[in-house]
C-alpha cells in the first residue's frame, strides 16, 4: 500500500533559530490508520503536524530541506490551497482557529465550505449532521466568543470534520474538556478511522492514546525514537529515560516486573491489565501494598 504521507530525511528550522525543530525525519503513514504522536514538551510534535498539513514551508517559511510528500506528490509542487482539500489541521489552541468573521457557531463551522462554494443546501446539512456528532447542536445559534475553551475545542474540532478530509491532524483535541468529553471526542475520532480517514493525533493523554490508536510514532528531541503498535512501543521500559509516559497500567506491570513478579505479557490497556493481572492473582500474586502510579 502507498503510503499517505512520507518524509524522506526531512530537515526543518523556523526562521531566526539555531537549531532544527526536526531533524533526519524519515517517516511513512499508510491510509486509513490512527496514529499517536507523542513525546516531551518541545519535541517537535507539533511542527510534524503542521508539515503534515504544508504550512511548512508555505506559511512558516524557515529552511526546509529533504522531501516531504502528501499522496505521492511532493509538499512543494502543490498550489497554494490545494493541500487543504486534502489534509485539515485542528489547533491546540481553539481560540487561534476561530475566524473571528462568523456571528454564530453554525456560520463558524461552515465558513471553509463557503470558501470552497459548497451547495447551500449540501453546506446545512453537513453542519447539522456534524454538530450532532460532535454534541453541539445546541451551540449553533451561539457566537464563538461566547463559548468556553472546552465548547470552542468541539467547535474547531466540527470546523475539520465538516469538511471530510482524507487526513486530519489533530493537535490535542481534549486539552481543554473533562472526562466524559474526552471520551466523546475519542469515539468521535475512532469512528472518523472506520470511515477511511488517516488520523494523526498528538495527546498527551496516553491511556486513550495506547487504547485507540493503530501505530504510535515518539518524538524525541526533533527525530523519531520509535515507531510500532502501542503494545511494541510501550512495553520498552526504556521509554521513561526519554520523559515519554507510559500508559498507568504499563507502569504498574513494568513496577512488578521488577520486583520479580512474572507476567506473561506487559498490558497497554486497562482491558488486558485486567486480563493479565488476573491471571497473575490466580498464580498466588498479591497486589496489597502496590501503589497505583499516578495518571498522566
Amino acid at each position: 500500500m502507498d503510503p499517505v504521507i512520507e518524509f524522506r530525511n526531512v530537515t526543518y528550522q523556523y526562521p531566526l533559530t539555531e537549531t532544527p525543530a526536526v531533524k533526519n525525519i524519515d517517516l511513512s503513514l499508510e491510509p486509513g490508520k490512527l496514529y499517536g504522536i507523542i513525546g516531551p514538551n518541545g519535541a517537535g510534535k507539533t511542527t510534524l503536524a503542521v508539515m503534515m498539513c504544508g504550512f511548512i514551508p508555505s506559511f512558516y517559511k524557515g529552511t526546509l530541506s529533504g522531501e516531504l510528500r502528501i499522496k505521492g506528490k511532493n509538499i512543494l509542487e502543490y498550489k497554494k490551497g490545494e493541500i487543504s482539500r486534502i489534509s485539515g489541521y485542528v489547533f491546540q489552541n481553539p481560540f487561534t482557529q476561530i475566524s473571528g468573521v462568523k456571528d454564530t457557531v453554525f456560520e463558524e463551522i461552515g465558513f471553509a465550505l463557503e470558501n470552497f462554494g459548497a451547495d447551500p443546501a449540501e453546506m446545512e446539512e453537513r453542519i447539522l449532521n456534524i454538530a450532532e456528532q460532535t454534541g453541539i447542536t445546541e451551540l449553533l445559534e451561539k457566537s464563538p466568543y461566547e463559548l468556553s475553551g472546552g465548547q470552542q475545542q468541539r467547535v474547531a474540532l466540527a470546523s475539520l470534520l465538516v469538511l471530510q478530509p482524507e487526513i486530519m491532524v489533530i493537535d490535542e483535541p481534549t486539552s481543554q474538556l473533562d472526562p466524559e468529553g474526552t471520551e466523546s471526542v475519542f469515539r468521535i475520532i475512532a469512528a472518523l478511522k472506520q470511515s477511511g480517514s488517516t488520523i494523526i493525533l498528538i495527546e498527551h493523554k496516553i491511556d486513550l492514546v495506547a487504547e485507540y490508536a493503530d501505530e504510535i510514532i515518539v518524538v524525541s528531541e526533533g527525530g523519531i525514537l520509535c515507531q510500532g503498535t502501542p503494545k511494541a512501543v510501550f512495553s520498552d521500559p526504556e521509554l521513561s529515560k526519554h520523559h515519554v509516559r507510559l500508559p498507568y497500567v504499563t507502569q504498574i506491570a513494568h513496577e512488578l516486573m521488577a520486583r520479580g513478579v512474572r507476567l506473561d505479557t506487559v498490558p497497554v490497556t486497562e482491558s488486558e491489565a485486567v486480563e493479565v493481572f488476573e491471571k497473575a492473582l490466580e498464580g498466588g500474586l498479591s497486589l496489597i501494598h502496590i501503589s497505583e502510579p499516578t495518571r498522566p
